[in-house]
Formats: structure tokens, C-alpha cells, sequence
């Protein structure tokens, strides 16, 4: 049972990155993903997390309007699509999934827990 997130890569300011988080030894359904990304030095930020509450999908303001959050269930695959990148997005993107039942900050809708976290995908965004 594990989660791996995939994708990252080095890329120019301005481009595009698509990251997978792939669930294996267990199916997606019943499950939210969270994207979080890490500095080293810097707090841990959550980036996007799917939501089965009434707030729907929740971005983090540094990345609102550039990052989409998806997923294909047929693939056992949530998706973070990574627009109009910047320099300060570098960090390492890592995906965590929890049950969809569990409770939820009020203000974003993501989980307070989650129970597995995949290890993590270096995203470099640098000219």
C-alpha cells in the first residue's frame, strides 16, 4: 500500500509541469488526495486538496488560477497540473491521501489528517 507522486523536473519560468499521484496496493475511491510541497528550511505548505465537502476543491492562494487539481479513478491517479510556473514554486511536491468521511478544516476543506504519504518529486522552476 503506497502512494508515489511522479512528474517533476526542471523547467523554465513561464512552463508547465503535470504531477501524478498513483495509489498502488489500494483504490483511490473513498480516498482525498492533499498536494503539499516543501522547502527545505521553510514549513511544509499545502498546496490543493480534493474535498467532499461543500467548499469543493481548495488552492492555496499562491497558486490559485495556476495549478488544477484532477483525477482519473480508471487509473488509480490524481493529477496536479503546474501552470505558469515561477521560481518560487520550486520545492519538493508530495501527495497524501485520507478517507473522504474524515473531518475537515472549516476554512479549506482538506483533511486534518491524512493516513499515507507518498514520497516526494522535486519540481526545479529556473532559467
Amino acid at each position: 500500500v503506497q502512494l508515489q507522486a511522479s512528474g517533476g523536473g526542471l523547467v523554465q519560468p513561464g512552463g508547465s509541469l503535470r504531477l501524478s499521484c498513483a495509489a498502488s496496493g489500494f483504490t483511490l475511491d473513498g480516498y482525498v488526495i492533499g498536494w503539499f510541497r516543501q522547502v527545505p528550511g521553510k514549513e511544509r505548505e499545502g498546496v490543493s486538496c480534493e474535498s467532499s465537502s461543500s467548499l469543493g476543491t481548495y488552492y492555496a492562494d499562491s497558486v490559485k488560477g495556476r495549478f488544477t487539481i484532477s483525477r482519473d479513478n480508471a487509473k488509480n491517479t490524481v493529477y496536479l497540473d503546474l501552470n505558469s510556473l515561477k521560481p518560487e514554486d520550486t520545492a519538493v511536491y508530495y501527495c497524501a491521501a485520507g478517507p473522504m468521511d474524515r473531518i475537515v478544516d472549516a476554512t479549506t476543506g482538506c483533511l486534518y489528517e491524512y493516513d499515507m504519504r507518498g514520497l516526494g518529486t522535486l519540481v526545479t522552476v529556473s532559467s
